[in-house]
């Protein structure tokens, strides 16, 4: 019974690995599109969605069975179930990349963000993809050091927002409502992929340690 438990929890890791990179591929994607108008770029990322989605269905369909067939208690219930919550942000992080690619697509033949905001949305990109590359680092390699990072990378994430809003509501906006809003949910996008890249951090810290930590939901 322990070596079928164990098969399937690396089957569970390989789905999650797996998840985690295409998300990350997802942003990375979405991104060109936002900032070149790149529109088969945009319509990838939005057909990708559903294979997340699918990945998402298959680690539920994976613990549950999993669940019932080996009724793990203590540390081994705690991989399972942990794997169901990272499971359900990855899902969240690629639904945020497919919110971006539909930004994208509907400002579509011009580029969905002016000339002024693009520098912050390319950092706001690069620290995603950082924080992105941490996950599937910790999924391969649990480390609660290397988990505890994200948080600081979250605090940059953050700080480059407050810097949009900056640009967004300074009495030089030349752009109107209509392109501000766009930048403001688009801001909030990338915000939230990096606060659920968080939240895996913290599910891998409680992976690790057994200490339970919050959850930004």
């Amino acid at each position: 019974m322990r070596e079928e438990f164990q098969a399937d929890l690396n089957e569970v890791s390989r789905l999650l690995v797996t998840m985690a990179e295409s998300v990350r591929a997802a942003m990375r994607k979405a991104t060109t599109a936002l900032l070149t108008a790149d529109i088969e770029a945009a319509r990838a990322v939005m057909a990708r969605d559903a294979e997340v989605d699918a990945l998402y269905a298959q680690v539920e369909t994976k613990v549950a069975d999993t669940i019932a067939r080996q009724a793990p208690v203590a540390s081994d219930l705690r991989k399972v179930i942990t794997a169901l919550h990272i499971s359900a942000d990855l899902e969240r992080m690629g639904d945020l990349a497919e919110h971006v690619a539909k930004t994208a697509q509907r400002r579509h033949p011009s580029p969905a963000v002016p000339a002024e905001l693009r520098p912050v949305f390319r950092e706001m990109a690069d620290a995603g993809e950082r924080m992105a590359e941490k996950i599937i680092t910790l999924l391969a390699r649990p480390d609660a050091g290397l988990a505890a990072e994200l948080e600081k990378d979250d605090d940059a994430m953050d700080d480059l927002e407050r810097d949009l809003f900056k640009v967004l509501l300074h009495d030089d906006w030349p752009y109107g409502a209509e392109t501000a809003i766009d930048g403001a949910l688009l801001g909030r996008f990338y915000e939230r992929y990096a606060d659920h890249a968080v939240n895996v951090g913290e599910q891998m810290i409680y992976l690790i340690t057994g200490e339970p930590a919050g959850n930004r939901g």
